[in-house]
């Protein structure tokens, strides 16, 4: 049986009246990257901030680290690390000092400290800025540094709160290996998230929350498969064959000139194979195929209602 670094049944909240979680359940396996898609105001920071231990929630039950997130918070603490959508950076401090004060209040000894304040700045490419004011970093600088102060206490799970947000594409690349090393040696990783790139890059499993509810949840290929839109696209060496395939697969849309056939389908490995079967039993060649799934945009953007402009 998998064991679990977070397991959530029921999980609730409101503001006076505005619900802002409703009956939220999830599973996140150890040692995988889980992501929480939603439109702003969804409820993804409250679920962070819930399974942080920095606000209670109104129902339900949640075992963090194993640890019972309401009887034992400070053990779920001791446990997890946080990076949110705002620096904890101390922008007057320079990088090692940052991490020297953290290693303070994790209660390291002075030796243990310098050791992992050395160790964090190899680490993330910082050596050569450890003794300058963070307030001279560029912003990825200071998101690998925010990353790195988490990793003082050696957490079993991070909580990443939309992390690269505002970052430029190469930092955010740098962001995504880090990320990737991270689970390779262990770690779990909760990212809240609204790049759909980034989720499709990194997650394992991804859920969608909107209006405080969990509508889909899945891989990302699973997630494609919900909406239609998706096709295999077969091409062939010659007319014949397309128009002989086309006859056998009605629903099929040919492309003359490209020497194209598009068949609707939802990417699945038997559909494919079925689709590949049945042109094989009537001795019709594919040249070649490719096949074109729904990306993440429009899972989001068919399941949560949102337009276009408000998916960043």
């Amino acid at each position: 049986m998998t064991n679990l670094a977070i397991a959530a049944n029921g999980l609730r909240k409101s503001y006076g009246d505005k619900v802002v979680l409703d009956g939220v359940d999830l599973a996140v396996p150890e040692g995988t990257i889980f992501s929480l898609l939603g439109p702003n105001g969804a409820g993804k920071t409250t679920t962070v901030q819930i399974l942080s231990t920095l606000i209670r929630a109104d129902g339900g039950t949640v075992q963090v680290a194993g640890h019972d997130l309401a009887r034992r918070p400070d053990d779920v603490r001791g446990a997890i690390g946080v990076t949110g959508q705002y620096s904890a950076v101390d922008k007057l401090l320079t990088g090692e000092e940052n991490l020297l004060l953290m290693a303070d209040l994790k209660h390291l000894s002075r030796r243990d400290g310098k050791r992992k304040a050395a160790e964090l700045l190899d680490r993330f490419d910082l050596v050569d800025a450890a003794r300058k004011p963070a307030s001279t970093y560029s912003g990825g600088m200071q998101r690998r540094l925010d990353l790195a102060m988490t990793l003082v206490g050696d957490p079993r799970l991070i909580f990443l709160d939309e992390p690269t947000t505002g970052l430029d594409p190469r930092s955010r690349r740098s962001m995504w290996q880090i990320v990737r090393e991270l689970v390779t040696a262990g770690v779990t990783i909760f990212l809240t998230t609204q790049y759909l790139e980034e989720a499709d890059e990194l997650a394992d499993r991804i859920a969608l929350l909107d209006h405080g509810r969990l509508i889909a949840e899945g891989t990302a290929e699973e997630l494609k498969r919900l909406i239609p839109g998706g096709h295999i696209e077969l091409t062939f060496a010659g007319t014949h064959l397309l128009e002989a395939a086309r006859h056998l697969v009605e629903a099929g849309v040919p492309d003359p000139e490209a020497l194209t056939l598009q068949v609707p389908s939802d990417g699945s490995v038997r559909s494919i194979r079925e689709l590949l079967a049945l042109l094989d039993d009537h001795s019709i060649d594919v040249a070649e195929m490719s096949v074109h799934t729904p990306d993440l945009d429009d899972v989001f953007l068919t399941l949560t209602g949102q337009q276009k402009e408000t998916v960043r």
